[in-house]
């Protein structure tokens, strides 16, 4: 029996497609291991997003060769979307890599680490034509955990000027209804009893199936027809595929749970413009209107980019004053940083002093609405997914249906449990509580 360790970078979609890179090489005799050491096959699953990802990738794989030198029959690989933007440069600038397969096509993995066994190196980061979810198995991973990812859509057509996604992840593609649903009541049979469905532009998720037009929000309903399946989510969506039918399921179905997530990246429609977003900022908020008149509770959460080439003074406040217009309870924010091959990527930049100073100054804000909105939780009774043991003895944490991060001391909590908790603390980063 032969062991694979997989690291995983940046998002949830790589956190499923990690998943089900060991699930595909399980036929081929591979378990997944915890440690690098006594691995036979090293795969870095990569992110592309964040700034200077694909330095950090080639600083780990400066670490790992040092691994094969002890342990020649060692092979490593690099998958994702660091992979499929660097193909071959991957490695000619480390040769201990022996494979690189981009994330559209490591269903071929098997057949790939077949090929380095031989002495050869592999590399594909083709768009293929063939769907990756009809060729892999089964994910055969048992579930300790109640929760999990499940892709249900990949790629994104909206070419925002500051993403790599469209050209690493390719054009939007939805997977069948009939396969999520598949996957989705194996899970559950194997204790989840909540699903996460993902996507670049997971509400843009479309596909006819029997003669039916599935939507995002006809995919939830026909997921909440699972019995033992407890609560759903989505992310990440857009602004300009909020549509009324899913605003509508966030009003009327039950397992839909209160939380969104909605990236909005700037409040100022001179910024929107040139990131090329497509909606304004009143477009955004109005969507917003819509959403919290149809679930009065909703917590909402969003992404920022401060210090985009062109943004001025004048466009930063105007974020500003999106963000104390609308309230987020999570956020995500970042200075901006150009990626190769971006139609922003050639624009004059703004000074990093200037970056910083902004982003400082909007993280300030966002904190501020998280600790007011997670104080007002306080003396709430909420609904807790109970998932892993808390740091101190006779402690669990779980997830509210808002996401947030509850604590509580129990002896009978078990993982799986969904409890009614009374919150009493607010803490800075989670809440703590009693169970009713």
């Amino acid at each position: 029996m032969k062991k694979v360790f997989v690291k995983t970078y940046g998002c949830q979609m790589n956190v499923y497609d990690s998943e089900r890179m060991i699930s595909a090489m399980e036929p081929s005799g591979y378990v997944e291991t915890k440690s690098k050491e006594e691995a036979d096959l090293i795969l870095l699953n990569t992110c592309h997003i964040r700034e200077k990802a694909a330095e950090k990738i080639y600083s780990e794989l400066g670490r790992l060769k040092f691994l094969k030198e002890d342990n020649p029959d060692l092979k490593i690989g690099v998958a994702g979307c660091v992979a499929q933007a660097e193909g071959e440069e991957i490695m000619i600038r480390q040769p201990a890599v022996d494979l690189v397969v981009g994330p559209q096509s490591y269903h071929r993995l098997p057949s790939m680490v077949k090929t380095v066994t031989n002495g050869k190196r592999a590399l594909d980061t083709e768009f293929p034509e063939e769907n990756k979810f009809d060729h892999l198995p089964k994910d055969l991973k048992r579930r300790n955990n109640p929760t999990a990812f499940l892709t249900v859509q990949e790629g994104c057509d909206k070419f925002c000027a500051f993403c790599v996604v469209p050209y690493t992840r390719g054009v939007e593609v939805s997977r069948s209804p009939e396969k999520i649903i598949e996957e989705a009541r194996s899970l559950v049979d194997r204790g989840v009893v909540e699903i996460t469905l993902l996507g670049q532009n997971v509400n843009a998720y479309s596909n006819k199936h029997s003669g039916e037009n599935y939507t995002l929000s006809k995919l939830i309903w026909k997921l909440s027809d699972i019995s033992n399946l407890q609560r759903i989510r989505f992310t990440t969506s857009h602004p300009n595929d909020m549509s009324q039918d899913l605003i509508d399921a966030h009003r009327d179905c039950e397992k839909l749970m209160p939380y969104l997530h909605l990236p909005v990246q700037s409040g100022s429609d001179h910024v929107l413009k040139k990131m090329n977003r497509k909606h304004t900022a009143d477009d955004y908020r109005r969507i917003i209107d819509k959403l919290r008149k149809a679930r009065p509770d909703l917590l909402l959460s969003g992404d920022f980019i401060v210090g985009f080439p062109g943004e001025t003074d004048e466009d930063f406040l105007d974020t500003l004053r999106l963000i104390k217009d609308i309230e987020y309870g999570q956020s995500y924010s970042f200075k901006y940083s150009s990626r190769p091959g971006t139609p922003a990527a050639n624009r004059e930049e703004i000074s990093e002093i200037v970056k910083k100073e902004r982003l400082a100054e909007l993280q300030t804000l966002l904190k501020e609405q998280q600790v007011r909105l997670q104080k007002k939780m306080i003396g709430r009774e909420v609904n807790v997914l109970f998932e892993k043991p808390g740091r101190l003895a006779g402690q669990m944490v779980g997830k509210s249906e808002y996401l947030h991060a509850v604590h509580v001391t129990g002896d009978r909590i078990r993982s799986g449990d969904i409890n009614k908790v009374r919150i009493i603390t607010s803490e800075t980063n989670s809440l703590s509580g009693r169970i009713e």
